[in-house]
Parts: C-alpha cells; sequence; structure tokens
C-alpha cells in the first residue's frame, strides 16, 4: 500500500495488506478486500467492489463506464467475488441503470484479453478463457467453462456446469449440463467430463442424458419434449432446474446438431 509510484484515491477503501504494484490507478469508491494483489498498470475505476484474495494482472481495467449510448452517468458497480483471478488486459464494465451491476462472482477465472460487458453476471466457479467477448445483459451460470474466443450475444442465458467449444457465436441460451459448439450453435452433448469431476455420480449423468436426449434426439418439439419430461422423468433437483431454465429461456435454446 505504500507504493509512490501508483496513485490511489483517498476515498477508496482498500484492506491494509493488498499489494498494490507500480504505475496502477485507483479511483474514489472503491473497495477492495485484504489479501488481493493488484498487478502493475492497471486502472479500477468508480464503483468497483473486488473481494478477498483476488489476483488482477496487468493491463486490466475494471469498472469502466459501459459502452453503452443509452448510459447516463448513473452510479453503477461492477463487483468481483472472491478467490478471483483476472489475467492481462480484461475490460470489466459497470452495470447501467437497467441492473445497477456487472459481477462476477467467487473463485472465477478470467483469461486475458477476455471483455465482460454491463449489467452482466457471471456466477462462481467459471472459467472464461483467453478473448471471450461477453455482451451486456447477459448470465452465465456456476461452473460454467467458455474456451477461447467465444462471442456471446447480449441478453443471453448460459446454464449452470455447461461448456461452450472454442470460436462459438452464441446468439442462443446454453441449458444447464450441456456441450455447446458448431455453427450456428448447436447441442453436442452433455458435459459428462465436467460432471464426473465435479463429483457427479454415474446415475445421475444417465439421467440428465435422458432428458437431453428426450430433448434433442426423438423428434419432438420443444413444448412436446417439455410435456413429456415432466411426463415421464422423476422429479429431481436437475430435472426440475432444466425444465425451469427452458420455460424461462428469452431467445430460445440451441438446437441439436444437424450436419455431416
Amino acid at each position: 500500500m505504500n507504493q509512490p509510484l501508483a496513485y490511489i484515491h483517498p476515498g477508496a477503501k482498500i484492506a491494509t495488506n493488498v499489494v498494490v504494484e507500480p504505475f496502477t490507478t485507483i479511483y474514489n469508491n472503491v473497495t477492495i478486500g485484504a489479501g488481493t494483489w493488484i498487478g502493475s498498470n492497471v486502472t479500477i475505476m468508480e464503483g468497483a467492489r473486488i473481494g478477498k484474495n483476488c489476483r488482477i494482472f496487468p493491463g486490466a481495467v475494471i469498472s469502466a463506464i459501459p459502452q453503452d449510448l443509452k448510459f447516463d452517468g448513473e452510479d453503477s458497480l461492477a463487483i468481483i467475488g472472491d478467490n478471483t483471478t483476472i489475467r492481462e488486459c480484461v475490460t470489466v464494465n459497470r452495470g447501467t441503470k437497467v441492473l445497477g451491476k456487472t459481477q462476477i462472482g467467487d473463485n472465477c477465472l478470467i483469461m486475458a484479453t477476455s471483455h465482460i460487458a454491463h449489467d452482466c453476471i457471471v456466477g462462481n466457479n467459471c472459467i472464461l478463457a483467453n478473448g471471450s467477448i461477453i455482451a451486456g445483459h447477459v448470465t452465465i451460470g456456476d461452473y460454467a467453462i467458455l474456451s477461447g474466443l467465444v462471442a456471446v450475444h447480449q441478453f443471453i442465458h448460459i446454464g449452470d456446469h455447461s461448456l461452450v467449444s472454442g470460436g462459438s457465436l452464441v446468439r442462443k441460451d446454453v441449458p444447464p449440463y450441456t456441450k455447446a459448439g458448431k455453427e450456428p450453435i448447436s447441442f453436442i452433448g452433455i458435459n459428462s467430463i465436467g460432471l464426473r469431476r465435479r463429483g457427479f455420480e454415474t446415475q445421475k449423468i444417465r439421467e440428465i442424458q435422458n432428458i437431453f436426449r428426450i430433448l434433442y434426439q426423438k423428434n419432438h418439439n420443444t413444448t412436446q419434449a417439455l410435456e413429456k419430461i415432466e411426463a415421464d422423468m422423476e422429479a429431481t433437483k436437475e430435472r426440475d432446474q432444466i425444465i425451469l431454465f427452458i420455460k424461462n429461456s428469452q431467445r430460445g435454446i440451441m438446437k441439436g446438431y444437424i450436419g455431416g
């Protein structure tokens, strides 16, 4: 904290054991939790709320105003949870009056050159690989993984435990537990490897597979598939989560892959 080559506004609230490297600028109305490390040439602007034990690497810009022509200078936040790593040249814009915040959860890894726009909500334990571009008003569930160079359209919802393949353009919602890829974005299976790593039992994985077989492989439309899932599949947390996700989808869910 006694760093003569950094500028820290007197109004910033920073824990005593935070490390701030040279040539970093921290604005007023910023809070940074204990144990966090801020690399050189980082810019942390008004409205940033950064948790404990985070690591923010050189060139990152946190809580800049939204790149939205409707933004009118309203107060808003960019919130980063505990134990989250923000790599080089990541940009996280603060929210607009629509939501009032952009939020990244705990234990996330946001890799170099990624962008998270205004009013996005990123859950806990997420990984956004290099060059991921997230437009405004996107919601990303817990344990989701976006591979490199993924671009996500505004207002998209990406479900818990999902995996999006590198270079994908995400224009439709991605249900929980699935893998998404191809062009246009399509269902390419469930994220069985990720689920096993997180302790899902074989029987639970088979249950999830059976739900998505009904949805994507039995020639039902979405309404028919949901009716059959509710009628034929035992009510479980995962079943109900998938049904609710699909029913609440505003942009519609990705389709099954048809192609060679």
